[in-house]
């Protein structure tokens, strides 16, 4: 059912149990102990960066179906996409599934994207069992959207650290002990930055506008969510969205984390700003906030995923990089 102007209360959308997979920063950091599998180093097994994603995805994939006791004739489909030019990890990896595929695409806000698009789905009796789904890799994204971490560029402290990880969850029908219960679609906002070594900072005006039009929508306040949590905006885009609050009087400093700073520990790892990349939000969502609302520490979410519109060709045009953000509301029923 439509709510407001952006949203809309779902009655019938429950999130199973999740596969993550990441790579070796990532199992060095403070959530370590939530992932599935972890890999010692950026090839995960494989001899090519992309083909290194393809493998993260594969197992996240696996065990997700394994965690749920599903085969994947059990499922309608697969909604998920990727960083990479043409979705490449996502298209190769189902090459291998005899499962109805949708790619999407909304850079690294794409994990709520994808759970939104299953979500409507299941919603409208499209579709009973849905894996939701996306992945990052440090090197990939290095390569496409700055420069190849072989080239040794000097880095600023605005940068943010692509998450190498992937995330899979299954959206289904069937009652569990975690209801999606709510979501807000975003709008492409434009705040006419344009360097792509500070893309949590051209983020921010996205998930704030996401963010204010959800509360609008439902009439509810921070107060009404245990968490809020942005999906890579990391230290300077969750600085910038916290100011912006303040400018309509919302104090939401307390209850609002971003996954970008949970999956890493700035203090001690070479990460800048923190984490960023489809993977961040996805491992982050799926591991850690999923464990912590079974274990009863939150009861209800709201995590905004948060992805900035760019690619390398528009960028050596001058262009500003739009960003965007997607929500969802999880709840813990038991």
């Amino acid at each position: 059912m439509k709510v407001g102007k952006q949203s809309a209360l779902l009655t019938n959308v429950y999130l199973g149990e999740a596969g993550v997979a990441a790579g070796p920063k990532e199992k060095n950091g403070p959530l370590y102990n939530y992932f599935d599998k972890t890999y010692e180093d950026l090839y995960c097994n494989a001899n090519t960066w992309e083909k290194a994603e393809m493998q993260l995805l594969t197992d996240a994939i696996k065990m997700c179906l394994k965690k749920n006791n599903l085969e994947i004739s059990d499922l309608d489909y697969y909604v998920g996409g990727d960083l990479n030019n043409q979705l490449i990890i996502g298209n190769y990896v189902m090459r291998d599934y005899d499962l109805p595929y949708l790619g999407v695409f909304g850079a690294c806000s794409t994990a709520v994207e994808s759970m939104i698009v299953g979500a409507s789905l299941i919603e409208s009796q499209f579709g009973n069992k849905i894996l939701v789904g996306t992945s990052s890799h440090n090197a990939t994204s290095e390569r496409q959207f700055r420069y190849p971490t072989e080239y040794g560029g000097q880095k600023p402290a605005s940068l943010t650290f692509t998450v190498t990880a992937a995330g899979v969850a299954l959206l289904t029908n069937q009652a569990t002990d975690i209801k999606v219960s709510a979501l807000t679609s975003g709008k492409v906002i434009d705040a006419k930055l344009n360097d792509p070594l500070d893309m949590g900072r051209a983020m921010a005006p996205a998930a704030f506008d996401t963010i204010w039009q959800h509360f609008q929508d439902f009439g509810v306040g921070p107060e009404s969510y245990d968490l809020i949590v942005t999906g890579d905006l990391s230290y300077y885009g969750r600085d910038m969205v916290v100011r912006l609050f303040k400018e309509v009087n919302i104090d939401l400093d307390s209850n609002y984390k971003d996954c970008g700073l949970l999956i890493y520990d700035r203090d001690n790892q070479e990460v800048f700003a923190g984490g960023s990349g489809c993977g961040c939000c996805a491992a982050v969502t799926f591991s850690y906030l999923l464990r912590k609302l079974r274990e009863g520490v939150y009861r209800k979410i709201l995590v905004v995923a948060t992805g900035a519109l760019l690619n390398s060709v528009i960028t050596a045009q001058k262009e500003s990089i739009p960003g965007i953000a997607h929500a969802v509301v999880l709840e813990r029923m038991a």
